[in-house]
């Protein structure tokens, strides 16, 4: 589970070095990326409420790029903050809710079990950060998990791109409660070794 965490940092560097080379030269701060990141969520919401799923799918994708971008370009320029830690988690929660009520406004008059699959998502998505954020308040890593929020917006982005929403919440879902399920088996682990 650590080995997968380590290939997405792997990744996750290897597509956003070119981009943090160029943004360090400017006056452009994380922050900005941040919330650019964000704005970028809004606009693929408004496309899919819409019905321009395709186009969603490659905001969703550039946002998902600007998601990374912003944590890389903190660390390379030493800029890395508490209220920029925060103000990127709230941000990151945020665009997955928007996304999911876009999609909801979208399928609420289609299919009753895609609203289901979206409030599942919802909440599957929550958990798996939820668990993380509580068990790093205590001290407690818990990087670990097959399916984070770059799975989730890959895989969100591939079921607009392909016009495959159903498919892809269920995806989300089920993988969201199995990642919600192996990190409270983590942690619990780490609690047993600490008593």
């Amino acid at each position: 589970m650590a080995k997968s965490s380590g290939v997405r940092r792997t990744v996750g560097n290897y597509l956003t070095q070119p981009a943090v080379r160029f943004l360090a030269r400017t006056s452009i701060t994380p922050s900005i990326i941040t919330c650019f990141g964000f704005l970028l969520a809004v606009g693929a919401a408004a496309l899919i409420v819409t019905g321009h799923l395709f186009a969603a799918g490659f905001v969703v994708l550039f946002a998902g790029f600007f998601d990374m971008l912003d944590g890389a370009l903190a660390r390379y320029t030493n800029q890395t903050t508490c209220f920029g830690a925060v103000l990127d988690s709230i941000l990151d929660r945020l665009s997955e809710a928007v996304l999911l009520v876009g999609i909801l406004l979208y399928v609420s008059d289609q299919s009753s079990v895609a609203v289901l699959l979206v409030f599942l998502a919802l909440f599957g998505s929550l958990l798996v950060s939820y668990i993380r954020a509580r068990a790093e308040a205590l001290d407690l890593e818990c990087q670990v998990g097959l399916f984070t929020r770059a799975e989730r917006v890959i895989v969100l982005a591939l079921g607009l791109l392909l016009n495959q929403i159903v498919i892809a919440l269920a995806i989300i879902v089920v993988f969201s409660f199995f990642t919600f399920g192996q990190r409270l088996i983590y942690v619990w682990q780490q609690t047993r070794i600490m008593r």
